[in-house]
């Protein structure tokens, strides 16, 4: 196990007795949950492409039957118009699903092991990692705003 002498704070977020190691695998844990969130993000993205799409799907099947192409229209909106993304669900049920499960247990798992380990601190490992690359003393390197 690593340890940091006592002058390295991790500007301030180190809490007493908190070995390198740890803040390194609960950095790590924090970094997954940045993910997930990247991730959750681009599920929302998807959910709002899918709910345009499938209105300008409605749109031009109006114009296809103001075109004279009814048979196409009402085979496109019988068959395709709010069809599902996903056996039984639309893009918003897949959101909620996914919300209410994998990414809320994530996060509170991230924020147990925080409280637990680093004392609920937030990007420890960002505060080190920050000390350890400015330079001490040098004008935009400052530790704290």
């Amino acid at each position: 196990m690593s340890t940091r002498e006592e002058s390295d704070d991790c500007l301030g977020r180190r809490p007493p007795g908190v070995d390198d190691d740890t803040i390194d695998a609960v950095g790590k844990l924090s970094e997954a949950l940045e993910c997930v969130e990247r991730a959750r993000g681009h599920l929302y993205s998807f959910h709002q492409l899918m709910g345009h799409a499938d209105l300008m799907l409605g749109e031009a099947c109006d114009e296809l039957r103001e075109a004279g192409h009814g048979a196409e229209a009402e085979r496109l909106e019988t068959e395709l118009v709010g069809l599902n993304v996903l056996s039984g669900r639309w893009t918003f049920q897949v959101v909620e699903e996914f919300d209410d499960g994998y990414w809320t247990q994530f996060r509170e798992h991230e924020r147990r092991v925080r409280n637990e380990l680093v004392a609920g601190e937030r990007h420890v490992f960002e505060a080190k990692l920050k000390d350890q690359r400015r330079t001490h003393g040098r004008k935009g390197h400052e530790a704290r705003p």
